[in-house]
């Protein structure tokens, strides 16, 4: 993704744009969009400087720009940033990174 957002995340926040959901099962079969459910997949397009500890020292964050992870169903807040949806949400809720 080449397109740059307008809006920097804050300690140990991270934006993740979910990928396209499929519109055909493998058998063919149309899935209307109040069926779809939204993937919890997505590639990070933004993230913030770390976790800040009580201590006052900065964690930096595992994820980078560009890394596709694995998130929770439920996980963080939708947000629209120049009309396109994105997911904030913090580090912890990432399940994982694909490689």
């Amino acid at each position: 993704m080449s397109k740059k957002i307008s809006i920097k995340p804050l300690q140990d926040r991270v934006i993740v744009k979910r990928f396209e959901v499929e519109e055909k099962t493998a058998s063919g079969i149309i899935i209307p969009d109040t069926a779809k459910e939204k993937p919890q997949e997505g590639l990070v397009v933004a993230a913030g400087p770390g976790k800040c500890l009580d201590s006052g020292t900065v964690v930096n964050l595992t994820v980078k720009v560009g890394d596709k992870v694995v998130f929770g169903k439920y996980s963080g807040s939708e947000i629209k940033i120049d009309g396109e949806e994105y997911v904030i949400m913090r580090e912890d809720d990432i399940m994982g990174i694909m490689v």
